[in-house]
């Protein structure tokens, strides 16, 4: 959340990414694409939606 704390909301998503991708379980996780169509798309364009998303993906 650092990242959305200091307003790299794309940054947000790649360090979660990053993080999925880590671990093998996780790795290729459809989530990643999912966030990356809704960023394109302007469906994660503020801090707000980008927490929620991140947060929701529990």
């Amino acid at each position: 959340m650092k990242e959305i704390d200091s307003g790299d909301i794309s940054g947000a998503l790649g360090s979660m990414a990053s993080d999925l991708g880590k671990h093998e379980e996780t790795a290729g996780h459809d989530g990643i694409r999912l966030g990356m169509m809704l960023m394109m798309s302007g469906g994660l364009s503020t801090a707000e939606k980008m927490k929620k998303f991140i947060n929701g993906f529990n």
